[in-house]
């Protein structure tokens, strides 16, 4: 029998029992759709994360105080408070190919504005930390080297801040308390939204390091340390001078700092997105399972029903592997057909939940094409079985069955 008139008399009996085989394919459906929705979430957080760690800056190095070895107690970064003002200006100094650096104390404080208090981040930073972060100014500008070096009282603020404190009026000019201290705000900064750990990064008070330490925390040393390459391709060699530089510095002492590359970043911060993506679409994925197994259930049932339909077919001159096909085909049909409606309702059902819920969601083509392929496969596995019986039936057992 030819492949169009197995494909028209396989079309025809799954038509012949439509209801059936739309429940027989609804196990695929929801195995497809929640693969396509999961991976669709999955992609959004990673490719959000990644665009998060690229708004930390250009080519950026980033210096931590805590080793970052494994061997002993030493596991994360912030674990000590190593870094100093010094060893930012040894890196200014002594290391090539640096296009900007800023050291960075991070604290949180109350101020007081306008009449206002508002708990929010108020930061240590250079001159630099605006352009080593890729973050310019709204309005006004930021403080300079010489800010920096006569602790000068004067700060730059986030959106958030400038909205809470400041909501009808410009804040450039005006005047905030931070521990009762008068600061001037110089400028406002353009907004940056939020960290790829949750954090407001609008809301924030950024004052020279300099006059954080000795006027408003009293600490001697920094949080980090943040550095720009000038070209992608130093990016490498100007983190080994910077772990070489303060390794010397340290003078034979255990490493206390950690220096990541923006890659390094970025690939730490989206491994758990990727694993949460694989974990997720592998719990969907066994839906897909349930839907072979259903397939095979409904393929054996209808093998029942049909065999003297069969036994027919056999006697007046059919082959075992005519029958076999027919079968494989409406299994392939049936877990395709199941497939590209899930594909579509897993396309909807992500758009559904980023419009509801905000969720930011990248339907993946290459998940798309899995699906559909994959739904096939399924079929052909749930399928090989009761097709397989079926063309091995007797044609006169068959004319016989009751």
């Amino acid at each position: 029998m030819r492949f169009t008139n197995t494909l028209r008399v396989a079309l025809r009996a799954l038509r012949r029992n439509t209801m059936r085989s739309m429940l027989t394919a609804l196990g695929m459906i929801i195995g497809v759709a929640a693969v396509i929705t999961m991976v669709s979430i999955g992609n959004g957080a990673k490719a959000q994360v990644e665009a998060q760690v690229a708004s930390l800056g250009q080519n950026l190095i980033t210096v931590m105080p805590g080793s970052s070895s494994s061997g002993g107690s030493r596991g994360g970064w912030g674990s000590s408070t190593s870094l100093t003002p010094e060893d930012a200006d040894a890196i200014l100094a002594d290391v090539k190919d640096i296009d900007g650096l800023s050291p960075e104390i991070r604290d949180r404080n109350q101020i007081l504005a306008n009449g206002l208090n508002w708990n929010t981040n108020v930061n240590g930073v250079g001159p630099d930390y605006g352009y080593v972060r890729n973050w310019p100014m709204a309005s006004g500008s930021m403080f300079t080297d010489q800010d920096v070096k006569s602790l000068a009282k004067v700060c730059v603020i986030g959106k958030t801040v400038a909205d809470q404190v400041f909501p009808n009026e410009d804040p450039v000019g005006q005047t905030l308390r931070i521990r009762n201290l008068p600061f001037r705000i110089l400028g406002v900064m353009t907004p940056k939204g939020f960290s790829i750990f949750g954090s407001d990064e609008d809301d924030v008070v950024l004052i020279p390091y300099t006059s954080h330490m000795k006027r408003v925390s009293r600490r001697t040393n920094i949080s980090m340390i943040r550095i720009q390459a000038d070209l992608p391709e130093n990016i490498a060699s100007v983190k080994l001078a910077v772990e070489d530089l303060l390794t010397q510095r340290r003078r034979g002492r255990e490493p206390d700092f950690a220096v990541r590359t923006q890659e390094e970043l970025a690939t730490a911060a989206t491994a758990t997105a990727k694993t949460m993506t694989g974990l997720l679409a592998g719990i969907a994925g066994v839906s897909l399972i349930v839907g072979g197994i259903g397939i095979m259930n409904i393929m054996l049932v209808s093998v029942t029903e049909r065999t003297r339909e069969i036994g027919i077919r056999l006697a007046i001159g059919a082959h075992g592997r005519d029958v076999l096909t027919q079968f494989l085909i409406e299994a392939i049909l049936l877990s395709s057909l199941g497939g590209l409606i899930g594909v579509g309702i897993g396309i909807g059902g992500s758009q559904l939940l980023s419009a509801y819920n905000g969720w930011p969601v990248v339907v993946p083509t290459m998940w798309i094409v899995i699906s559909v392929v994959g739904s096939a496969f399924v079929g052909i596995i749930s399928g090989f079985y009761p097709a397989y019986k079926a063309a091995q039936l007797d044609p006169i057992d068959a004319l016989r069955y009751e």
